[in-house]
């Protein structure tokens, strides 16, 4: 959440400090409004099928999963919460029209490729073993 939240400042940051570069078209906040909403709906999702199954929501203790989940929103996204969170991204870049804002997504997408997913999957292989690799096998981590 700290990432995202930084990374909601860093683009409000750029967009400020490169105003010419902001690129005014109608429609802007209705399309910002829907891709929020999106990402909203995908989060939402992603936390649902996580309590139905009775198992942690926190990122920072993967050891304290109690199961693989892979139904719902999981079977076509492993990461369907930091895939929402990213949608918000873009749509704080789309309200914000300013080309050089489009670096937050970018910037968050890789920071959660290295820092997040790609231990979170690590260490879920080895609490969890086959099963988790076969899941890694046959759902791609964002869409």
């Amino acid at each position: 959440m700290i990432v995202l939240i930084l990374s909601f400042g860093a683009m409000w940051a750029l967009a400020a400090a490169v105003p010419a570069a902001e690129l005014q078209y109608p429609g802007r906040g209705l399309l910002a409004i829907a891709i929020m909403l999106a990402g909203i709906v995908v989060v939402a999702s992603g936390l649902r099928e996580f309590r139905r199954h009775q198992t942690t929501v926190d990122p920072t203790k993967p050891e304290a999963a109690s199961a693989v989940v892979t139904t719902g929103i999981y079977r076509r996204s492993r990461n369907p919460m930091y895939l929402g969170m990213l949608l918000t991204l873009v749509a704080w870049g789309v309200y914000l029209s300013s080309p050089i804002a489009a670096l937050g997504p970018v910037m968050f997408f890789a920071y959660m490729n290295r820092f997040q997913i790609a231990p979170e999957e690590r260490a879920l292989a080895k609490h969890f073993g086959a099963p988790y690799q076969d899941y890694l096998r046959s759902v791609r981590r964002w869409i």
